[in-house]
């Protein structure tokens, strides 16, 4: 097979900024289109990486003729519908975090990719980065067990902007944006579905109608928990933690980093071929097209992580 031909939608935010970099690492892709919300900022976009085809409107990028494959990395309201109409014209898709905002619609994006026999990821990029792809091969290897996950989410927001500091046209959300990655991690990585979920949440945001204030707490079948803290309050160091504590040690994970218990550095550089953990989702999107098999990521392995997050709404708001 020649080079996967990729288009990416949401190809001016964050993002999508993101995956046109990563892709640009991988000799098995190619960036034949882009699509922004104006013909301006696709063509800017398109520009700066040397894409042929821009577009302003998603039904005109699956419309053409030069892309094998589309990434999402639109807002997460439009995931579903466009996950669906990416199937539906015969292309693969590689949605970003969240794969949707709700369960019946992330179902139905499970469905369909079932129904097309396509390659259907959602951009899980924790399985990926390589400091929890050393603890994985740890805990497949039965070198470590997790007793429990301990995991800190903050951020200091006040307004809708995303991590390019340009306003969002859609509001992030500490539930089915930021827990989506450790709901996920923690079923990846113990092997097990969570069977048991406690939630509760702070006052809503006057102006952004959201939760700042998060905390869950989960259990596997065998007895594993998972304790997680969010917030959008956080004034000071922002990211995600992630703490492993083992039966045979502790480690502690942010991004790319990993150190153990007492605060030394693990060298995790030959864990993959990258460092970037976008990058390596990317690469493992073309992979599964070239080869025709299911990715790690698939939209059917990452179904568990939004029923779990379906089942704490429904807690909260009930």
């Amino acid at each position: 097979m020649s080079k996967v031909r990729i288009g990416v939608a949401g190809a001016n935010g964050a993002f999508g900024t993101k995956h046109l970099e990563a892709l640009s690492c991988i000799d098995d892709a190619e960036i034949t289109a882009v699509m922004a919300t104006t013909l301006e900022k696709a063509s800017g976009v398109g520009d700066r990486f040397k894409v042929p085809n821009r577009f302003q409107d998603f039904d005109a990028l699956l419309a053409c003729n030069d892309i094998d494959a589309v990434i999402l990395a639109t807002p997460t309201q439009l995931h579903a519908e466009q996950g669906l109409k990416a199937m539906n014209a015969g292309k693969h898709v590689l949605i970003e975090i969240p794969m949707s905002d709700s369960y019946a619609n992330s179902e139905a994006l499970v469905k369909k990719q079932e129904e097309t026999q396509l390659v259907a990821m959602a951009g899980h990029v924790r399985r990926f980065n390589p400091s929890h792809q050393w603890m994985h091969q740890k805990i497949q290897a039965g070198a470590l067990n997790i007793q429990q996950l301990d995991v800190q989410t903050y951020f200091f927001r006040r307004t809708n902007m995303n991590a390019k500091g340009e306003a969002r046209s859609w509001t992030d959300h500490l539930l089915w944006h930021h827990a989506c990655h450790t709901i996920d991690l923690f079923q990846y990585q113990c092997g097990e579905e969570i069977s048991e979920v406690h939630a509760v949440q702070g006052p809503i945001h006057s102006d952004l109608g959201i939760a700042m204030d998060m905390a869950i707490l989960m259990k596997t079948p065998s007895g594993k928990l998972c304790t997680l803290s969010l917030s959008f309050n956080n004034d000071g160091p922002i990211g995600t933690y992630f703490r492993y504590i083992c039966d045979n040690g502790t480690y502690v994970a942010s991004y790319d980093d990993l150190f153990d218990g007492n605060n030394e550095q693990v060298d995790v550089s030959g864990v993959a071929v990258s460092m970037n953990g976008i990058e390596l989702i990317d690469r493992e999107f073309v992979r599964a097209i070239r080869d025709g098999v299911e990715p790690n990521s698939s939209l059917r392995q990452c179904l568990p992580a939004m029923r779990v997050m379906h089942e704490i709404e429904q807690k909260m708001t009930n």
